[in-house]
């Protein structure tokens, strides 16, 4: 049952905004972002099993078989230290949906207490887990939203400086690219965006990576594009991370990366998280899961 944007866009800044403030501790941060995603709704006929890949706590969400070929390997967002399976289970199931297809969501490693490259680590680990079940990589899509879409980001960026074979896709919802935290959408979408304060960020960046500029896979927006995977992007045009995104698909274009952009207007960061109660969550992963599917199933 889908709300009133007006409804959706006061409960992320009255209920889920104030739990990724940083004035909160971070164990309370993280129960109550996991009781706000167990409470939004799954579509029908959604499957959930519990397990692992190369050892990091995997969950494993699915829609009615029958299944085909593809795969999604999924990251959570939540500013490298909040945020888990269990709070963007909603965003995770429409995805199945959407592709067709079970979705593995990894629990990787959280700072403060386990800083970069713990997560990029544990992506890895997911990703050479899924390879050795048996699943090509090009019909393995790797997508995230927010941190984790940067987390994608260095994932792909890893594999391919360590010359292994790319996923078949690429998703991005929102995604955290740029650690520095200059962009002009700061400061430009401060009071439109219903998530996120640009307040917090530097603090999360203190807690996840020393020196934000130390390796490759930390400035995504530095690095070479060409000969990535096809790459869709999902974007709030109201966020404060807004600029991120435009910047990556400006830069891929112009490196020859095949890309698809949706920039929705009037939303903010990383809604498809509501997914099931916001009609533009809803239209968003469907759009985007299907562009994930074409890319894996060719």
């Amino acid at each position: 049952m889908h709300l009133p944007t007006a409804v959706n866009r006061f409960a992320t800044r009255t209920l889920v905004a104030p739990l990724l403030s940083p004035s909160l501790p971070v164990p309370v941060r993280r129960r109550g972002l996991d009781l706000v995603g167990a409470s939004l709704p799954l579509p029908r006929g959604t499957r959930r099993a519990r397990g692992e890949l190369g050892g990091v706590r995997t969950e494993v969400v699915a829609p009615p078989g029958p299944f085909g070929p593809h795969r999604v390997l999924y990251l959570h967002g939540g500013a490298y230290a909040v945020g888990s399976p269990s709070s963007h289970r909603s965003l995770i199931a429409g995805l199945a949906h959407a592709t067709g297809t079970p979705v593995h969501a990894p629990a990787y490693r959280l700072a403060p207490e386990h800083p970069f490259p713990a997560a990029l680590d544990d992506a890895l680990a997911a990703w050479h887990a899924l390879r050795a079940a048996g699943h090509s990589a090009r019909r393995i899509a790797v997508a995230g939203d927010s941190a984790g879409g940067g987390l994608a980001m260095s994932l792909v960026l890893r594999l391919r400086a360590d010359g292994e074979d790319l996923p078949g896709a690429l998703g991005l919802i929102s995604p955290w690219l740029d650690l520095t935290c200059t962009a002009d959408a700061l400061s430009r979408n401060a009071s439109s965006d219903a998530m996120l304060d640009p307040a917090w960020l530097a603090g999360a960046v203190a807690d996840y990576a020393e020196d934000p500029a130390g390796a490759p896979e930390l400035c995504p927006l530095d690095a070479d594009l060409t000969g990535l995977p096809p790459l869709h992007v999902v974007a709030g045009a109201d966020e404060i991370l807004v600029d991120d995104s435009d910047t990556l698909v400006d830069r891929a274009r112009a490196a020859g990366t095949p890309v698809s952009y949706q920039r929705t207007e009037g939303m903010w960061h990383a809604f498809p998280t509501l997914a099931g109660l916001l009609a533009e969550a809803d239209d968003a992963l469907l759009t985007l899961g299907l562009a994930l599917r074409a890319d894996c199933t060719r």
